[in-house]
């Protein structure tokens, strides 16, 4: 019960390492947020989970649907102590300069803006209350870029430093901010970074990843609880690789 007493707000959370992260947090104690854009997913995931759970449909790229969202969540909970920014999208594998500017624009909204837009509406929450852990699920693809996901690459980067610069910023104000970088895994993007989704092109992906498997839900769910927890209370600014080796 790492989490006893604790509540978050976890984005994309109806689906995906999101589900995973969801479904640990809740596991330790936490009473959980599941913010999806999909409502009805969220709504039927939480109603699967118990009362320790509820959802909150929003589009965590826009800054109208982000103060609703904190709002609700706040009423709900009465405060917030955890809050993953794990929404996240990708292009289709494409050269560079043949990326449309609608999927540009969407994976810039989707993966950068929503961290900008929970900050801006969670951060004086957590500055009222001296406390809170922040985590921003980013990617090996921030770290390791893979050729034609490259605007997908930047924004997880991007995610990174960002990490780092809201961690030195707020630590004085006591509030942590680390981040996960999964390699690929079993979730509803993963045949958007393969392009498409065959025996022999899993084996070549999974090729690459020394331990010799994708990562899983319960993978990002066991690294966020211990970042979200206590038992980190002394790591900040950290962005620590999930990803089987992927990125050594």
């Amino acid at each position: 019960m790492r989490l006893e007493g604790k509540t978050a707000i976890v984005t994309g959370g109806a689906s995906g390492f999101g589900a995973g992260i969801v479904d640990k947090f809740l596991s330790e104690g936490a009473r959980v947020a599941i913010v999806d854009i999909n409502g009805e997913a969220a709504s039927e995931y939480a109603k699967l989970k118990g009362d320790s759970a509820f959802a909150i449909e929003a589009n965590v790229a826009s800054g109208e649907s982000v103060r609703q969202m904190t709002e609700t969540a706040i009423s709900e909970f009465g405060k917030i102590d955890i809050l993953v920014n794990n929404a996240g999208v990708t292009h289709m594998p494409t050269p560079l300069e043949d990326v449309s500017e609608d999927d540009f624009d969407r994976v810039y909204n989707v993966n950068m803006k929503s961290v900008y837009l929970t900050a801006k509406h969670l951060i004086p929450h957590m500055k009222n209350n001296n406390a809170g852990a922040i985590l921003n699920v980013a990617s090996t693809a921030g770290v390791s870029p893979r050729p034609n996901l490259n605007w997908y690459n930047c924004s997880k980067g991007w995610m990174i430093t960002a990490t780092k610069t809201m961690a030195i910023e707020l630590a004085s104000s006591g509030i942590r901010v680390n981040a996960i970088n999964p390699v690929a895994g079993e979730t509803p993007l993963l045949k958007s970074f393969m392009g498409e989704d065959t025996p022999d092109i899993r084996a070549k992906f999974i090729s690459t990843i020394p331990i010799g498997r994708f990562s899983t839900p319960e993978d990002m769910g066991n690294a966020a609880c211990f970042l979200c927890s206590d038992e980190a209370s002394m790591v900040t600014g950290v962005a620590m690789e999930v990803d089987g080796g992927r990125c050594i």
